[in-house]
């Protein structure tokens, strides 16, 4: 996944500026793809310059105008082409494994606040994805409801679950790494246990 196609998926719902964009961009795709203003709005006017998106001056405030952007049909043909396109997985880079594979070189106490660290953020994590879903479950996501809104209602069921689906996804990874950097803490008190055991008479 790209930029582009997270942009283009938040575009199919309605045209937004840049600003409500950002907004949305945060409250949803994020989740799944981070990406700061500093490159969201530049690749807005790159998407623009490409034809995906027209973008038109409204006004804001009582003098301002802000761009609001528009997908066109080269830019829904574009994300509907990234959609059947099978993924390219890319090679993983992950640093809390890459660490953990190492700790042998840590202090203990430093070992367990790192895993500790670990845990701590994929609770808070798995907060938001359940928040997610209780949204989609109760008709509470402001963005799903406006896709909804502008999608035919034979399609509402299968939105609703694809979303649901991937929060799920998330929810479980995000527990896997729970249990994981649990089983590290427990593995620390085992091999510490060990190194510190008296030793046995001859």
């Amino acid at each position: 996944m790209s930029l582009r196609q997270a942009l283009l998926a938040l575009l199919t719902v309605e045209p937004m500026t840049g600003y409500d964009l950002s907004k949305a961009f945060q409250a949803s795709v994020s989740h799944v793809w981070h990406a700061p203003d500093s490159q969201i709005y530049p690749e807005l006017r790159r998407m623009e310059a490409d034809g995906l998106l027209v973008g038109t001056e409204v006004p804001w405030g009582p003098r301002g105008k802000k761009r609001e952007y528009h997908v066109t049909a080269a830019g829904l043909d574009a994300f509907r082409a990234w959609m059947n396109e099978p993924l390219s997985y890319t090679r993983e880079r992950d640093p809390a494994h890459l660490k953990a594979a190492y700790l042998e070189w840590a202090e203990p106490d430093a070992a367990r606040a790192q895993l500790r660290a670990h845990i701590a953020n994929y609770a808070e994590r798995r907060a938001e994805w359940l928040e997610k879903v209780r949204e989609i479950d109760t008709g509470t996501s402001a963005m799903l409801e406006k896709r909804l809104a502008h999608a035919p209602k034979r399609e509402h069921a299968s939105i609703r679950a694809y979303k649901r689906y991937t929060y799920e996804g998330l929810i479980a990874r995000a527990e896997h790494e729970i249990e994981w950097a649990e089983r590290g803490l427990r593995l620390i008190d085992e091999l510490n246990k060990a190194d510190s055991a008296p030793p046995t008479a001859p």
